[in-house]
C-alpha cells in the first residue's frame, strides 16, 4: 500500500467527491478512481457509497479513515524527527491568504521558504472567504480574526495593527467631528463584508468600547474603503500604516486621537482535526520563527508607512451605483 494512495482517500473522504478531489490533486479524474478501486480491492473492502454526484464513507470506510489518519500522522512524525531543520522537503503545500496590506512582506517569507527547499510546490489561493479547509485541502490560512468561525483550526497570531477611524476634512466640515465613539455611530461609516455575507459593522475603539456603525457603502478591500475616505464620503475604520502617509499630508483626520487604537490580529491557521505533514510543519516552524521571533506578533502599524492606493484626481458622479447594507437590529 502506498502512502500517495492513503494521501489520495483522504482527499475523496474529505470533499466527498471524486471530481473535486481529482481537481485539488490535479489528476485525471479516471486516474483517481481506477487507485480508489485498487486500493479497495487491496484492502477488500469498500470505502465508500458512491453516488451520482457525492461519495459518502461506509463504516469500514470511516473506520479505515480515522485509523489511516493516525499513520500518516505517525509517518510525518517519525519524519519530522528524523530530518533536521536544514533537511530539504518536498511535497506541495495549499495556502489560503486573506487579502491585507500586509501580504508583501508575507509573501516574501513565503518565497524564502521556497528558495530553502527547490523541490517543494506552492499554491497561494487570495481570498476572503470563510471555508472549511480540510474539504478544500487547505494546509495553512493566514486570516484576520473576524474570519475564524470554526472551532476546528489551531490559530496563531503572527501580525497585530492599529486600528482607527479616519475621515477627511472635507467630510467633517460638513457633517462634523465626533468628539465621542458614541457619536461615530450616527455617521456614514465604510463597511467591511466577507464573501460569506457577514458584514463588519460592530467596531472597537481601544481595547474595551465597541460601536456600531451604520453606512451607505460596504466593500471587502481595505484600500477601496480608504479610497471612500479619501473622497469625503464618510468615515473610514482602517490599519495605521495604511494611512499614515495620507494623515501626514492632511488628506485624512485621525478621529478620536486620544483614546488608544484597537490592536487589530492577523493568524496563522491550520486544521486541527487532520494530520499535519511534514513539510507544512516546516512552513509553519519557519513562517513563527521569521515573523514571530521573540514570541511577541509584529506591529505592521510600527514598520513605517506604505502607499497603498491613490487617491482620484476627480469626485465621483451623484450616479454611482449605490446598494443598501442591511442594518442589525
Amino acid at each position: 500500500m502506498k502512502t500517495e494512495d492513503l494521501a489520495l482517500f483522504h482527499r475523496i473522504a474529505e470533499t466527498g467527491s471524486l471530481i473535486e478531489a481529482a481537481d485539488l490533486l490535479n489528476l485525471p479524474k479516471s486516474t483517481v478512481s481506477r487507485r480508489l478501486q485498487a486500493l479497495e480491492d487491496e484492502l477488500n473492502i469498500k470505502l465508500f457509497h458512491r453516488q451520482s454526484r457525492s461519495m459518502t464513507l461506509t463504516s469500514a470506510g470511516s473506520h479505515f479513515y480515522q485509523r489511516s489518519q493516525n499513520i500518516l500522522a505517525q509517518l510525518d512524525e517519525t519524519l519530522f524527527e528524523m530530518t533536521n531543520d536544514d533537511a530539504e522537503i518536498s511535497g506541495h503545500l495549499r495556502i489560503q491568504m486573506f487579502p491585507i496590506h500586509s501580504m508583501k512582506i508575507l509573501m516574501q517569507a513565503i518565497f524564502r521558504f521556497m528558495d530553502m527547499h527547490p523541490k517543494l510546490t506552492l499554491e497561494v489561493i487570495s481570498s476572503s472567504e470563510s471555508v472549511d479547509m480540510v474539504k478544500h485541502n487547505l494546509d495553512v490560512a493566514f486570516v484576520v480574526e473576524p474570519a475564524l468561525d470554526t472551532l476546528d483550526l489551531v490559530v496563531r497570531p503572527i501580525f497585530t495593527t492599529d486600528l482607527r477611524f479616519y475621515a477627511s476634512p472635507q467630510y467633517l466640515a460638513t457633517h462634523g467631528t465626533p468628539k465621542t465613539p458614541k457619536e461615530i455611530e450616527a455617521h456614514n461609516v465604510s463597511m467591511f463584508r466577507l464573501s460569506n455575507g457577514k458584514i463588519f459593522n460592530e467596531l472597537f475603539i481601544g481595547s474595551e468600547q465597541e460601536v456600531r456603525v451604520r453606512g451607505n457603502f460596504c466593500s471587502n478591500s481595505v484600500e477601496v474603503a480608504v479610497e471612500f475616505g479619501l473622497q469625503g464620503r464618510g468615515i473610514v475604520y482602517a490599519p495605521a500604516e495604511v494611512v499614515d502617509e495620507y494623515v501626514q499630508s492632511g488628506e485624512l483626520v485621525t478621529l478620536l486621537p486620544e483614546i488608544q487604537p484597537h490592536q487589530g490580529e492577523y493568524f496563522l491557521a491550520y486544521p486541527s482535526r487532520r494530520y499535519v505533514s511534514l513539510a507544512c510543519r516546516r512552513f509553519i516552524d519557519y513562517i513563527m520563527q521569521e515573523l514571530v521571533p521573540n514570541g511577541v506578533p509584529i506591529n505592521m502599524s510600527e514598520q513605517g508607512p506604505r502607499r497603498s492606493c491613490k487617491a482620484s484626481t476627480g469626485a465621483f458622479s451623484d450616479d454611482v451605483l449605490r446598494f443598501p447594507v442591511k442594518k442589525s437590529s
